[in-house]
């Protein structure tokens, strides 16, 4: 069975996030724009996208997700309820008369490679 998983960076890590996006922002605004024109406002049109992003990180507690994970449960390791149950009735069947020893031994080793 496949997860997904979206990760987001910590809130201190969002924050200097924000804070350089800001810095980089005013770096635009007052240095870049002037010298540069159209190149300075693409500089600064990416810097409020880096501080915003950013900030929401920080600031909110939803956030924005940089990486989205996915992963394959192992099906060789069943749900520990699962692998009880079935040792549970297994020894069950033992008691009853139903299982010779041989039989619940190949059974139980059985059962034991399922979960490792």
């Amino acid at each position: 069975m496949r997860h997904r998983g979206r990760v987001k960076p910590s809130k201190s890590q969002s924050l200097i996030g924000f804070i350089g996006g800001f810095i980089f922002v005013l770096i635009g605004l007052f240095v870049v724009i002037p010298i540069f024109g159209p190149f300075g406002v693409f500089w600064t049109l990416i810097a409020v996208l880096i501080a915003g992003i950013n900030g929401y990180n920080a600031f909110s507690d939803r956030g924005t997700a940089f990486w989205e994970v996915e992963f394959e449960q192992d099906k060789r390791l069943p749900d520990n309820e699962d692998f009880d149950q079935k040792l549970r009735k297994l020894e069950s069947l033992k008691k009853d008369g139903l299982l010779n020893e041989d039989e619940y031994q190949q059974k139980r080793t059985e059962i034991l490679k399922e979960k490792w």
